[in-house]
């Protein structure tokens, strides 16, 4: 049987779009059988001309402008759409779980004590506006204080990121302060970062910024380096790679929201902070922080904090709900997280970047915290099982 050729209508330019490219070709390669026509092309580009002549069997596409639809639904072709846009709300598509992103943002920065909580939105994207609804109800259930921006829509005709820094700026300016701000995706994280740079505003005692779509180039050249939301786009390029090869099989599939969750937050400095007044936990948290993955115990950390161990513990519990050694066990569980999702590492490297002295220890705690062993977790989070 001949290959199927199948287009894909993605942009390359952020890290998203990569990570559903990655997806795909991961499928690609289980698979086989198909001949990819992929575009070079930037986000809300008008459709490739050779499209109306085109003769192919499928199209994978983010549809995010009218003139896309129109030239995706004159090829009459089975399509899936991998864009929140919905400006063809009669073929299937998947996205990111947005309510999931909000939520886990959210425990993120109430975990570390923030009692302000900000969100800056993109009034041009969809998604934006569901993210924020969720973080706002999540926010104001847990009794914060909650603010939000739509920044200028960069849709709009005649944007200017001069007038679009002005409005962001009078915002940061009129919030109260510490605060955790939850920016819609990356780009517009480093746009407050680099306005919290200009203006002398500590980042992040001051304000602390998470973005969501962990684009690790965009996040470690801010200043200091952007803590973000890291969506599985991966395991949605290859779902949504399975679910096209289904239609071309003739099966009918649904039009249905299949929402795929995020893998985690991918913490840097950027919110790298307690927001409490109580300054032995704030430095021994930071302690943890930078040596949980080295291996540090309780007792290290103890020998540079000028407290009893009993006192400590007790400070310690009270104002993060947990003790010390869960603390390192969290992050620990963290970093592994990370290294499973984003890399190919055996487990016993990842076992020592973590701080775990033995495999079999990684193993079994990772089981206990997260349900799974780690084995089956980066199975899962690949979609390779």
């Amino acid at each position: 049987m001949k290959n199927r050729s199948v287009a894909l209508l993605l942009e390359t330019s952020n890290a998203y779009s990569r990570g559903l490219l990655d997806g795909i070709i991961g499928f690609v390669q289980k698979t086989g059988g198909w001949s990819v026509y992929l575009p070079e092309q930037g986000r809300g580009a008008d459709p490739p001309d050779w499209l109306r002549r085109w003769k192919g069997d499928g199209i994978i596409a983010r549809i995010e402008t009218n003139q896309i639809a129109r030239a995706v639904r004159a090829t009459r072709l089975p399509v899936v759409d991998v864009s929140a846009g919905r400006f063809l709300e009669d073929v299937p598509w998947l996205e990111t779980d947005d309510a999931q992103i909000s939520q886990i943002a959210a425990e993120h920065l109430l975990e570390r004590g923030f009692r302000n909580l900000a969100f800056c939105g993109d009034p041009g994207f969809r998604w934006s506006d569901w993210r924020e609804e969720k973080f706002r109800a999540i926010v104001e259930s847990r009794g914060a204080r909650y603010f939000c921006h739509h920044s200028v829509a960069r849709t709009v005709p005649g944007y200017s990121w001069n007038k679009d820094r002005k409005g962001l700026l009078k915002w940061l300016q009129k919030l109260p302060r510490p605060v955790g701000i939850l920016a819609c995706y990356d780009i517009k994280a480093q746009q407050l970062l680099a306005i919290c740079r200009d203006e002398d505003i500590a980042v992040p005692d001051e304000v602390a910024v998470l973005g969501v779509d962990n684009d690790r180039r965009l996040c470690e050249l801010c200043d200091p380096p952007l803590s973000s939301v890291m969506p599985n786009s991966w395991k949605t390029g290859f779902e949504a790679a399975a679910l096209l090869n289904r239609m071309m099989d003739g099966e009918q599939v649904g039009t249905e929201p299949r929402l795929i969750p995020p893998l985690g937050i991918r913490t840097r400095q950027s919110t790298d902070v307690l927001a409490i007044n109580d300054p032995d936990i704030v430095s021994a948290l930071r302690l943890i922080r930078s040596q949980a993955c080295s291996g540090a115990t309780v007792q290290e950390i103890l020998k540079q904090i000028p407290v009893s161990r009993r006192i400590f513990e007790s400070r310690f519990r009270k104002l993060l709900g947990r003790t010390p050694h869960a603390e390192i066990i969290r992050l620990r569980i963290e970093r592994c997280r990370q290294l499973l999702s984003e890399t190919d590492l055996p487990l016993t490297e990842i076992a020592e970047a973590a701080g775990f002295r033995h495999v079999e220890y990684l193993s079994v705690t990772f089981k206990r915290e997260v349900g799974e062993t780690p084995r089956d977790f980066r199975s899962r989070m690949r979609n390779r099982s």
